[in-house]
Formats: C-alpha cells, sequence, structure tokens
C-alpha cells in the first residue's frame, strides 16, 4: 500500500514537471502516449523507509546484516535514483549513465558486501564450499551486480515485465531464508519487504502503464536482487534461475551487436526476446505473462532443488534459450517473406 501511494504521487510529480516517456523518441517504443517516468523512486522509498522502521524499532534479526551493510546498500541506491532522475530529465549520454551504476557497486563493496564463497554443487563434504580470496571476491562481486543491473535494465522494455520479474525474485529469496537463515531474518524480510514494494508499483506499472520505472528504476531492481542474493548467503544461482532467461537474452543481444561491430551499451533497439515475442504475434499481456511464467517455473526449482539440481535447472535454462532463438530466427525470416 505504502509503494502504491508513493507511486501516485511520483506519477503526479512526473507529470507536472513532464519528465514522460515519449512514444516517439525511439521505433521500439509500444506504448501509444507520453508516460511518466521516475517510478523507480517509488519502489525506493517505500523499501528504505520500511527497511529503516524494521531495523529502528527490531522487527527483524540483524545478526547477519550490520548497519554499515544497510547504509552502503542506501548510498548506492540513492546514487542509482539520481542517476536515473538526470537521465529520465536529461537523457543522458550512454558513457554518463553507467557512470551510476558504478559508483552504487563502489558504494557497496566499500560496505564490506562482496561475495565471499561459491557452493561446489558437484563437491563432497571436503570442497563442498569454496571459499574466495577477498580480490577475487570483489571482482567477481563487481560483475555480478553490474550485470544484475543491466539485465534488468535491459528487461524493461514491456509494461510491468522488468517489475514483475523483480517480485518473483524477491520473494523466491524470501523462501529461500526461511530454510537456512535465523528466524526473522533481517535478509529474509528485506526481500519480502522489496516484492511488496515492487508489487505495489506493479499495479500502476501493469499493462496500459500508468507510470514506467525509468532509468533509475529499472537498474534499482537489478541491483537489490543482486545485494540480496549475496548477503542472503550468495544464492546467486537460485537468483540466477528467476532473471536466468532475461540475462541470457541481454548475452545474445550483446554478441549480435558486437558481431556487427556495435557498442553493445551505445544504444536501445528492438531485438531483445520480448520484442521479438510481440512480433511473433503474442500480446503485450501475454509475453509479459510468458516470460513471468517462466521466471517462476525456474524460481521454484531453485526453492526445492539441491545445488545439483540448480546445475541442471540452469542448463536447462540455456537450453529454452537457444530453442526460442532458433524458433524467433526462423519464425521472423518466415515472417519478412510473407511481407515480401
Amino acid at each position: 500500500m505504502l509503494s502504491l501511494l508513493f507511486t501516485i504521487l511520483i506519477r503526479q510529480v512526473a507529470t507536472n514537471y513532464y519528465i514522460v516517456d515519449r512514444p516517439q523518441s525511439a521505433e521500439r517504443k509500444v506504448h501509444k502516449k507520453p508516460t511518466p517516468l521516475l517510478g523507480g523512486m517509488a519502489i525506493f522509498l517505500a523499501m528504505f523507509l520500511m527497511i529503516f522502521i524494521v531495523r529502528y524499532f527490531g522487527l527483524a534479526n540483524f545478526s547477519l546484516v550490520p548497519d554499515k551493510f544497510i547504509w552502503g546498500v542506501f548510498v548506492g541506491a540513492s546514487l542509482i535514483i539520481l542517476g536515473g532522475f538526470l537521465d529520465d530529465k536529461y537523457n543522458l549520454k550512454p558513457s554518463r549513465q553507467i557512470i551510476w551504476p558504478i559508483l552504487a557497486v563502489l558504494a557497496v563493496l566499500i560496505s564490506g558486501i562482496r561475495i565471499g564463497y561459491v557452493t561446489n554443487p558437484i563437491g563432497d563434504s571436503s570442497n563442498a564450499i569454496i571459499y574466495l580470496t577477498s580480490t577475487v571476491g570483489i571482482i567477481i562481486s563487481f560483475v555480478w551486480l553490474m550485470v544484475m543491473m543491466y539485465t534488468t535494465k535491459f528487461l524493461d522494455g514491456l509494461d510491468g515485465l522488468a517489475s514483475g520479474i523483480g517480485a518473483i525474485a524477491g520473494i523466491v529469496i524470501f523462501l529461500l531464508s526461511l530454510s537456512w537463515d535465523v528466524e526473522m531474518s533481517a535478509t529474509g524480510v528485506w526481500a519480502l519487504v522489496f516484492a511488496g514494494a515492487t508489487l505495489g508499483f506493479l499495479i500502476l506499472n501493469w499493462y496500459p502503464a500508468k507510470i514506467f520505472l525509468g532509468e533509475g528504476g529499472s537498474l534499482l531492481i537489478g541491483y537489490i536482487l543482486g545485494v540480496l542474493s549475496i548477503i542472503s548467503g550468495s544464492k546467486i544461482a537460485a537468483t540466477l534461475l528467476v532473471v536466468g532467461i532475461p540475462a541470457l537474452d541481454v548475452f545474445w543481444v550483446i554478441i549480435q551487436r558486437l558481431i556487427k561491430g556495435q557498442s553493445p551499451f551505445a544504444h536501445a533497439d528492438n531485438k531483445h526476446l520480448h520484442y521479438q515475442l510481440l512480433t511473433l504475434g503474442f500480446s503485450h499481456q501475454g509475453a509479459v505473462l510468458f516470460l513471468c511464467f517462466i521466471s517462476l517455473i525456474f524460481g521454484a526449482i531453485a526453492i526445492i532443488a539441491n545445488g545439483i539440481g540448480k546445475l541442471i535447472g540452469l542448463l536447462a535454462m540455456t537450453i529454452i534459450m537457444i530453442v526460442l532463438i532458433f524458433i524467433i530466427t526462423f519464425s521472423s525470416k518466415k515472417v519478412v517473406k510473407n511481407k515480401t
């Protein structure tokens, strides 16, 4: 409810100052009329207000989440929202857009959050957990957080898609925390609060959207999921299962751009999976529901499967993505041929 109220307020502010996404600004746009941006601010405000209330009144167990972690994540998120506001308002160049997520990751790393170990899915009791050196952990954490942010940034092409998958991932992380973490753990509560804030925003972001996430919001979802997956006991594989198809889609689009000699981040286009589903005849809502359903299925696998099961799930996801690429490529050529 709090997120919905903030969303209504932010929508009015964005409308009053004409901070909107105009459909004529790019060919790939699928909305029909100018739509307010800055939606990520509503998620940001609702989530951190609740987290600070929970922390102040001791409503969760913060033994594994010290205050420096909370402040590090808050500073990083604030930088993302600030950079997002500037981009939504002034349409920054890609070289300036990327500064803000990099600063956000640095804030997280400085606070001490990093991947300290990975689970060996085929290991025995002697090497079930592989501990990382500080340097390696920092490098992997930096790459992981940047990948997560740009996955949800590129995913934000259809109404409700990024926010819907973000909510699913938050719920999955929460449910996973119930099986290993301390009772009423801060990580579990944080994941649940994030899911609630995202779902509150989704009410007005569902097709036809009354407000968009904006640059800051699309990055914020990946940022929070990336951080939560680290502080919830390195639940990297579980989070990757939920966002795996979009992540593989981003990887495939980047490969295509590099083959063509284009910069992988310098422009946006309609080559992403969610746009291609529209080309194949999916409705706007149908494409979003299809991708959310896939995330939900793999999220369930993340909850019930062991290490080997998660590895098999990731392999299955890769195969599904390859099959989808072939189907879309073949069908797109067929559509073009029929038009000519």
